[in-house]
């Protein structure tokens, strides 16, 4: 995988772009008026893993609410601003970390000049978002439709008027629900600018379609060295954006986050119920602090062997279930004491690992 390079650009504490990790995002699904209901999905955003969180401002009462968000929000927050520019100065007025503007709907160089002092003032940056659904007659006409340039084009021109402004605190995205022309957008974009890049397919559907259809796209961008912050967009509770989202990260070995259940996908060998385990496990577990793989395992061919490289390992053989650390078996059990035992394990794996 080849390395990004991209400017470094500062939301609250976390730092994009450069050689800092891949930094997942969701988006509240709460009215952002109601400060109660959109705080506490912030915070189970947190623990999930979200290290940004972007909220929609429809009108002035959503902006002028942000104020009270940010003062309890444990992550940075992005105010998302569409068609007036007012929206995106309340917002800065309310302390907010981040600005998502889209070039299609707030292109007025006035309004985006006023926008650029103001954050510049404030040391926010802007992400510029280009979206399919969202691009400008003239563009349109111009490219006779959406095309990878038009996109790029679009984010192009904002970031001129930005730049002209004295404003390099910058973040862009070009967006699509076509996987495909996403892909085409973002290398085109990346050949041409060295701001850190949001990569997503947007209205990706959802949750397993939206998922898998997410998991290429950015992957691919992702596998060759494009894209500086993610985010899965699924019709879906966030969390589950949250949860693709390193699992993405995980399968391109760039991020880990706790455990890394991998299971044979059984056959007529299989001597144990491997799906209800790994789930069992994926639930119990879902908070252990240390990054651990651990491997289920339906029977003695695709058990201690093929999987001898995970740390802990659980194999079903006949009537009896085997315990593994590294391809070594440790104990054996039964079926019922099986993820009891496992536990044991891993608190000793804790032990060892933690310090």
């Amino acid at each position: 995988m080849m390395g990004r390079g991209t400017k470094v650009v500062k939301v609250g504490n976390v730092e994009i772009g450069g050689e800092n990790p891949v930094r997942v995002q969701s988006m509240t699904k709460t009215p952002t008026v109601d400060v109660k209901s959109t705080l506490r999905q912030i915070r189970m955003l947190a623990k999930k893993g979200c290290e940004l969180v972007r909220l929609g401002i429809p009108d002035k009462d959503s902006a002028l609410a942000l104020g009270k968000i940010k003062k309890k929000s444990p992550i940075p927050i992005i105010a998302d601003i569409h068609f007036d520019y007012r929206l995106a100065l309340i917002a800065l007025e309310q302390g907010v970390d981040k600005l998502r503007l889209n070039p299609g709907n707030i292109k007025n160089p006035k309004h985006i000049s006023l926008i650029a002092r103001e954050a510049k003032a404030r040391g926010v940056p802007i992400r510029v978002g280009s979206n399919a659904g969202s691009l400008s007659r003239e563009i349109l006409e111009k490219y006779g439709g959406v095309t990878p340039e038009a996109l790029v084009e679009s984010a192009l021109n904002e970031i001129k008027l930005l730049e002209e402004n004295d404003f390099t605190d910058i973040v862009v995205s070009v967006k699509a629900s076509s996987v495909p022309l996403t892909i085409q957008a973002y290398r085109l974009l990346s050949s041409q600018v060295k701001y850190p890049l949001h990569i997503g397919i947007t209205e990706a559907g959802i949750l397993v379609p939206g998922s898998v259809r997410s998991a290429i796209g950015i992957g691919i961008l992702l596998y060759e060295g494009i894209g500086d912050t993610i985010r899965v967009s699924l019709s879906a509770s966030p969390d589950k954006e949250v949860e693709v989202a390193y699992y993405i990260l995980e399968s391109l070995e760039l991020r880990r986050r706790g455990i890394k259940v991998i299971s044979c996908p059984m056959c007529a060998r299989s001597h144990f119920p491997v799906e209800k385990v790994a789930k069992e496990i994926e639930k119990k577990f879902k908070d252990f602090p240390l990054n651990v793989t651990i491997a289920v395992m339906g029977c003695e061919v695709n058990g201690p062997g093929e999987a001898k490289w995970a740390d802990i390992g659980i194999a079903g053989s006949n009537n009896r279930v085997i315990i593994f650390r590294y391809g070594k078996i440790v104990k054996e059990t039964t079926w019922e004491k099986a993820v009891l035992e496992l536990e044991k394990e891993l608190e000793k794996w804790k032990e060892v690992n933690s310090n």
